[in-house]
C-alpha cells in the first residue's frame, strides 16, 4: 500500500510540474498578448486546456471505474447505490412534470432572444425544479437532524 501512495504522489507531482510549466508560459507571454494573438492562444492556451481535459477525463474514468469495482465487490453498496439512483430518477421525473415549457420572457412579458417555448426551456425549468426539490429535501433533513440532536442531549 505504501508503494501505491508513493506512485500517486509522483504522478500528482508530475501533473503539477506540467501545469506550472503551462502557467509560467502564460504569465511570461502576458495577458494582453495572449488575448490579442490567436497564434499565442493556439500555442499556449490550447495545449493547457487539452492537458486539463485529459487529466479530467482520466480522473473521471478512474473515479467511476473504482466506484463500480467497489460496488461489484460489495453487493450491499450496489443495492444502496441503485436505490439512491432510483430515488434521484423519481425526483427528476417529478421535476420534469412540474417544469414549464413556455417561452422565456423578460420582466415586461416580451419573449427574450432564443427564448421560444420548447424542449430546451422545459429542461432548464426541470433543472431549476430538480435543484429546488433537492434543496428542500436537504433542508428538511437538516432540520429533522437538528431537532433530533436537541432532544438527544
Amino acid at each position: 500500500m505504501n508503494n501505491i501512495v508513493k506512485i500517486i504522489s509522483w504522478v500528482a507531482g508530475a501533473i503539477g510540474v506540467v501545469a506550472v510549466y503551462f502557467l509560467v508560459r502564460l504569465i511570461v507571454a502576458g495577458d494582453d498578448a495572449v488575448i490579442s494573438s490567436p497564434d499565442l492562444q493556439n500555442s499556449i492556451v490550447s495545449p493547457y486546456l487539452t492537458f486539463a481535459r485529459i487529466i479530467l477525463i482520466i480522473a473521471t474514468v478512474l473515479a467511476v471505474g473504482f466506484s463500480i469495482w467497489n460496488m461489484i465487490l460489495h453487493p450491499k453498496l450496489l443495492k444502496k447505490s441503485l436505490l439512491t439512483i432510483g430515488a434521484l430518477a423519481v425526483v427528476l421525473v417529478i421535476a420534469y412534470m412540474l417544469a414549464d415549457d413556455g417561452a422565456v420572457t423578460d420582466m415586461y412579458g416580451n419573449v427574450i432572444k432564443d427564448g421560444e417555448a420548447g424542449s430546451t426551456s422545459k429542461w432548464v425549468s426541470t433543472g431549476i425544479w430538480y435543484t429546488f426539490i433537492l434543496f428542500l429535501a436537504g433542508f428538511v433533513l437538516f432540520l429533522l437532524g437538528f431537532v433530533k440532536s436537541l432532544f438527544k442531549a
